[in-house]
C-alpha cells in the first residue's frame, strides 16, 4: 500500500477541483442512552468517523483548557491566519482568548464554546489552540448524545488528550491527536510541509491513508512567541522510529498524552485498552524519572498485558534522555517479561513535525529491522 505521502501526489481528483478536494456526501447515527436518557458508553461496533473535511469548509477554534491565546496574540492572529490560507473559513469560539485565572475562561466557557461548535451546522471541524491542565473539566458536563448526533473532526493534543479520548471513550467518535493552532499552524510559515500532508492524508480523504512515512528531519530550536518567532525554525536531521522490541499486531490505535490519559484512570472516560496499538507522548517538561513513573504506573495497573504494541513519540531533547540514562532501558525494564512490541521517536507529540493520529482507527505495525506502521481504515467518511 502506498503511504500517504506518496498518495497526496497520486490521487486523480476530477478536473477542476483543487489538489485536495474529494466529492462529500452525509452522516447520521443514533444515540445509545439507558431508559432514564443517561447517555452510556459506546462499543467499539459503534465506532463513528465524523464526516471529511474539504476545502472551504469552516473550523472552529475553541481553548478548553490553558489561556496562552489570550498570553500570545500575536500566535493566536497568525495560527488563524494560516488555517484560512490553507483554504478554511476559521469561527473562533466566543471564549477562544477569554482568561480565569489558570483557564481560559470558567468551566461553563469552556463547555459552552465546545458544545456550540458541535451544534452549529456550517462547522466541519473544531481545532484547539494549545492544551494546558485541565481539558478534563469539561468531561462531567458535556453532552454526549449532542456529540453523537453531530460527529465532527475533534483535534489537538497534549492536555487536549482528555477531551479525544473522553469523548472517543464515551460516544465512538473517531477523534484526532494532531497539530494545534498555536504551537503548528501559528509557525512562521504556517503549517510544516509533513504535518499539512498528514493533516490532509487524514482529514481530507475517506480512504486508509496507508503506510506512516516518517520525517527526514525535526525542529529542536526554541524561539520565543510573540518575541523571537519573526522567522522559520531551523531543521535537524530525523533517522526516524526505532525498533526496541520486534513484533507484529493488528488493533486499534490510542494516542495521547501520557499524564493526562493516566488521569483519567478510575474515571468512565478512561479508554478500553484491550489489544490497542498504545501511542503515548509526554511534554518538554518531563525527565526520564517523571517518565520511568509513569510507565511503571502502566506495567502496575496491567495495561501492557492488555495492549497489542507501545508506540513512543519523539521526545524533546530537554527531557533529558542520554547514554548514561536512556529510553530504551526505561522502556523494555518496564514492559520486561512481556512480547510486547515496542518502538520510539514517532512523529507525533511536543515536537514538530506530527503526523495525525486518529483514534479509534484499525492499523498494523510490524517491528523487525524497521519500525512500520500501516492505518488500515479510513478515519473520515464521505459527506
Amino acid at each position: 500500500m502506498a503511504n500517504f505521502l506518496e498518495r497526496e501526489h497520486s490521487v486523480q481528483r476530477p478536473e477542476g477541483e483543487s489538489r485536495y478536494g474529494w466529492t462529500v456526501a452525509s452522516n447520521n447515527r443514533e444515540a445509545d442512552t439507558t431508559d432514564d436518557g443517561t447517555p452510556t458508553l459506546c462499543p467499539e461496533a459503534h465506532m463513528i468517523r465524523p464526516p471529511m473535511l474539504k476545502p472551504r469548509d469552516t473550523i472552529g477554534v475553541i481553548s478548553p483548557s490553558s489561556a496562552v491565546a489570550a498570553l500570545c496574540p500575536q500566535r493566536f492572529e497568525r495560527g488563524v491566519g494560516n488555517l484560512e490560507a490553507l483554504g478554511f473559513s476559521v469561527l473562533c469560539g466566543t471564549h477562544v482568548r477569554a482568561r480565569k485565572g489558570h483557564t481560559a475562561g470558567t468551566l461553563a466557557e469552556r463547555v459552552s464554546d465546545l458544545e456550540s461548535m458541535f451544534r452549529n451546522e456550517e462547522v466541519s471541524a473544531i481545532i484547539a489552540t494549545i492544551g494546558g491542565f485541565n481539558s478534563n473539566q469539561l468531561l462531567d458536563e458535556l453532552d454526549y448524545d449532542l456529540i453523537r448526533l453531530n460527529p465532527k473532526i475533534l483535534m489537538g493534543y497534549s492536555d487536549v488528550t482528555a477531551l479525544l479520548l473522553g469523548i472517543h471513550t464515551m460516544t465512538g467518535l473517531v477523534t484526532f491527536l494532531g497539530p494545534a493552532i498555536l504551537p503548528q499552524f501559528g509557525e512562521h510559515d504556517g503549517l510544516h510541509e509533513y504535518t499539512e500532508a498528514a493533516f490532509r492524508a487524514v482529514l481530507m480523504t475517506p480512504s486508509p491513508p496507508g503506510m506512516w512515512s516518517p520525517s527526514r528531519c525535526w525542529l529542536t530550536e526554541r524561539l520565543r512567541w510573540d518575541d523571537e518567532d519573526t522567522r522559520p525554525r531551523r531543521e535537524e536531521p530525523h533517522a526516524g522510529p526505532r525498533v526496541l522490541r520486534r513484533g507484529q499486531t493488528t488493533g486499534r490505535i490510542l494516542a495521547g498524552n501520557l499524564g493526562t490519559m493516566l488521569a483519567l484512570l478510575g474515571t468512565p472516560y478512561f479508554p478500553d485498552l484491550e489489544g490497542a496499538i498504545l501511542c503515548i507522548e509526554e511534554d518538554e517538561v518531563e525527565e526520564p524519572a517523571t517518565i520511568d513513573r509513569m510507565v511503571t504506573q502502566l506495567r502496575s495497573m496491567g495495561a501492557f498485558r492488555q495492549i497489542g504494541a507501545l508506540v513512543v513519540g519523539r521526545f524533546d531533547d530537554q527531557v533529558g534522555f542520554s547514554s548514561d540514562d536512556p529510553l530504551a532501558d526505561l522502556l523494555l525494564t518496564a514492559t520486561r517479561g512481556l512480547d510486547l512490541p515496542v518502538a520510539v521517536d514517532y512523529d507525533f507529540g511536543h515536537t514538530d513535525p506530527v503526523f495525525t493520529l486518529p483514534n479509534g482507527v484499525l492499523a498494523r505495525i510490524d517491528f523487525g529491522d524497521e519500525a512500520h506502521f500501516e492505518l488500515l481504515e479510513a478515519a473520515v467518511i464521505q459527506r
